[in-house]
């Protein structure tokens, strides 16, 4: 298989420097690489408009914070590290599951927008995807902490992109639970912290957020929604469903992954496994072993199966 992380500094730095009737253009050509996230969608998307929604930087704003934020990411040789970390992540995984099917995998990484409140405020600068075989899609806005934590970043989604590759687990948009989003995001968070400790931890998610049982309690009475439309408010919080249009359900930023990581972990504590070796095990048989544990009382009667 072959790892392709894109060098999207001199990308970026084409961008700032055109005339500003010809960026959007660039930004498409630049996202270009991970189209192929979209392959569902007959006529393709506007890679400028995902640019936008992924919380990417803004083309038409003011350009030298961006372009400051580029060299940070230059000196801290961002694109190198997350390829290593990646490689070191699926190591880790074929070891532990040598079932496993790895596709070729393309990486992209773009810096965000520090104007918009809600990604630098509530989400702290980080906004990752990998859920879509064979793509990683990375938007970050390179403060101290996220810095700290690329290489968590990265494996973090790489756990996603190979529990969702052919030989792993389908996901279907329309019929796909709140509680395989959870548990796949606790699965995903605990694996980063197999590979860099507390540093695997996603931090927009307090440490309050990650003991409290109201929390836990809460997504647990959410789990059996389907469809990922309905997943924003459970999993990354009432301010992101405002954000996007959704309706709030009275859950702090990032509950779902906090009730996933104590899911997972109490799964794991009862089977002594680790989440590289759980990495296609499917939620209902983790929520089954666990939510016992842990006192929960699931309405979906398929969790019992």
């Amino acid at each position: 298989m072959t790892i392709s992380v894109i060098d999207t500094a001199p990308s970026m730095r084409g961008i700032l420097a055109a005339a500003p009737e010809d960026r959007a253009d660039l930004v498409r050509e630049m996202w270009s690489a991970v189209a192929g996230l979209y392959h569902f969608i007959p006529d393709g998307v506007d890679m400028a408009m995902v640019h936008r929604q992924s919380f990417g930087f803004d083309v038409h704003g003011t350009t030298e914070p961006i372009r400051q934020a580029l060299d940070r990411l230059v000196k801290a040789k961002a694109w190198h590290r997350i390829k290593t970390a990646i490689e070191s992540g699926l190591t880790a995984l074929q070891v532990a599951a040598p079932e496993i099917q790895v596709p070729d995998l393309t990486v992209l990484l773009v810096l965000g927008n520090p104007t918009d409140k809600h990604f630098i405020d509530e989400i702290q600068g980080l906004s990752a995807f990998g859920g879509i075989s064979g793509y990683i899609t990375i938007t970050i806005w390179p403060t101290p902490q996220v810095l700290e934590r690329l290489e968590a970043i990265a494996v973090h989604e790489l756990h996603h992109n190979v529990r969702y590759s052919p030989g792993g687990l389908l996901w279907d948009p329309m019929t796909v639970t709140v509680g395989e989003q959870v548990i796949s995001e606790g699965l995903a968070d605990v694996f980063a912290t197999e590979m860099y400790g507390e540093l695997g931890y996603t931090h927009f998610v307090s440490a309050s957020t990650r003991t409290d049982d109201d929390v836990l309690l809460k997504v647990a009475d959410g789990l059996h929604i389907t469809g990922m439309q309905n997943f924003t408010a459970w999993i990354h919080g009432d301010a992101s469903a405002r954000q996007f249009g959704a309706a709030p359900v009275g859950l702090p930023t990032g509950a779902g992954y906090a009730a996933g990581t104590r899911l997972v972990r109490a799964y794991l504590d009862l089977t002594e496994s680790t989440a590289a070796q759980c990495v296609a095990t499917p939620a209902h048989e983790i929520l089954r072993v666990a939510a016992p544990k842990l006192g929960l009382h699931l309405k979906n009667e398929n969790w019992d199966q």
